[in-house]
């Protein structure tokens, strides 16, 4: 609770999002790494049209995870320590393991659906895809869900309020893990011959295993049932959502061909969008739990600090990020600067407020439904967030080159 009161103002939310959001430039990490492994990248199609969707689908599990916890913090449903946690907590988590199984193979099927019909992806890469895909994904739960715990437990802690702090933070460092993670399997999938093959599939099924395990063991818990059911949900409305997003990139790919500036800011640009609606989603889920904002459309004028801070935070980042991309590719002047800065604002103008109006939306709906809407509200709006920042970039290249 004073978390949640030092921060009712433009000053505090400005200045809790821009130091969350500061870890987005982590994110440039992941973009470098893109940008010198675009030889990599081409060696099949859909190695570059699967990249947004694995990204998203492990936003989608931390989103949920990031949400619940804070919530669950401010409540008092989860308390901030590892060892002797309530059941509330240990149920989430068990929840997350069997998600991630389910978003998984769900992200493996609608990747080769649209990258058949958009990229001409042969539909006999489905076992590859969805063999990645889960090794991926087993390995980015062991490495980041800990990850996700600790800055959770330790910004509640220190008085900082989960909901703007913990989401901005974890997902920058999970994207850039995530890369890399990817980066591996695919090297270990595509050029270890059948060992490296045979060692990705194995470490897939070790997530089918223990996920297939805690299913039946839990399925008696109406908590845990509840957020599988939800959360199913959300993950095939997602699993459309983010391949929308891969197609895109691949279009985009062949656009715009070597320019390595933009494969380099491209992970913190959608990292920067999926602040933006975690912030003034997950602030507005918890308000509306305790009470202190109305479930009405007309509301959104009582949560302009939040909104505002986080879209000022997230223009600034993108300052940053244009200056750093430039440095990196030794391509930094002032004309290209002032071109690749307006190429960026552009594109965060227009994601920007459409991802605001949108995680607004989907809290205010799933409460007044009677839904949780931590359940919807960061899985869906960071799903959209890198869809919607993917179009807006292809749409302002197009305009402004």
């Amino acid at each position: 609770m004073v978390a949640l009161s030092a921060k009712n103002s433009f000053a505090g939310a400005l200045r809790q999002s821009v130091v969350a959001m500061a870890f987005n430039i982590l994110g440039i990490v992941a973009g470098t790494t893109i940008a010198y492994q675009l030889g990599l990248f081409g060696l099949n199609p859909w190695v570059i049209a699967l990249y947004p969707p694995i990204l998203s689908a492990r936003g989608v599990i931390a989103g949920l995870f990031c949400g619940r916890l804070s919530t669950g913090l401010h409540l008092g449903t989860v308390k901030s320590r590892f060892h002797g946690n309530t059941k509330s907590f240990h149920l989430l988590y068990k929840a997350i393991v069997t998600l991630t199984l389910e978003a998984s193979i769900a992200m493996s099927l609608v990747a080769a659906l649209f990258g058949s019909v958009f990229l001409q992806i042969p539909t006999t890469d489905l076992v590859s895809i969805m063999a990645v895909t889960v090794a991926t994904m087993a390995l980015s739960l062991i490495i980041i869900s800990p990850l996700t715990m600790i800055v959770s437990f330790l910004s509640f802690r220190h008085g900082l309020d989960p909901d703007i702090v913990v989401y901005p933070i974890e997902s920058t460092v999970s994207d850039v893990l995530i890369t890399l993670t990817y980066i591996l399997v695919v090297n270990l999938f595509l050029l270890f011959g059948s060992q490296g093959r045979f060692l990705t599939v194995s470490i897939g099924l070790v997530l089918v295993f223990v996920a297939t395990y805690l299913l039946p063991k839990n399925l008696k818990e109406p908590e845990f049932i509840k957020t599988i059911k939800e959360s199913f949900l959300t993950l095939l409305f997602v699993s459309f959502i983010v391949n929308v997003t891969g197609s895109a990139l691949g279009k985009i790919a062949e656009f715009v061909g070597g320019r390595r500036e933009i494969y380099t800011v491209y992970p913190a640009m959608i990292d920067t969008m999926g602040d933006v609606g975690s912030i003034v989603g997950s602030t507005a889920t918890t308000k509306l739990a305790l009470g202190t904002l109305k479930s009405s459309f007309s509301s959104i004028r009582n949560h302009a600090a939040e909104i505002s801070g986080a879209w000022a935070s997230s223009l600034i980042l993108f300052c940053v990020y244009s200056i750093l991309s430039l440095l990196i590719q030794g391509l930094f002047n002032l004309p290209n600067l002032v071109r690749f800065t307006a190429l960026l604002f552009a594109t965060n103008l227009v994601a920007a407020s459409a991802i605001i109006l949108i995680s607004f939306a989907v809290a205010i709906l799933t409460y007044q439904r009677g839904l949780d809407p931590d359940n919807f509200v960061i899985p869906i709006e960071s799903s959209i967030a890198d869809s919607l920042t993917t179009i807006s970039l292809f749409f302002a290249l197009g305009v402004l080159g």
